[in-house]
């Protein structure tokens, strides 16, 4: 019977933070394609992930805000584009 202890191997970044870090990307990169495509889903999505990563500490804060201002634009966008049009471009029929 092994009964050796294993040392634990703890990383240098807790794991609440590498989460928001996680966000903060995924937020950037929602809102990146947002402002082309499916802006009513990936605005939002966007805005959340920033919002979240912020409040959580994230180490890359201006990628969580860079994301936060597409998914704000993202909407923006969306809006404009409805005013411009008198409706939404797109249609699922």
């Amino acid at each position: 019977m092994n009964t050796a202890t294993h040392p634990v191997v703890r990383s240098r970044t807790p794991a609440g933070t590498r989460d928001a870090d996680g966000m903060a990307v995924a937020s950037f990169l929602l809102g990146l394609p947002g402002l082309l495509v499916l802006n009513l889903v990936l605005g939002p999505a966007a805005i959340v992930l920033a919002l979240v990563a912020l409040s959580r500490g994230t180490r890359r804060r201006t990628r969580a805000l860079i994301g936060l201002a597409l998914g704000i634009a993202d909407l923006v966008v969306l809006v404009a584009l409805t005013v411009a049009d008198h409706g939404v471009i797109w249609s699922f029929s």
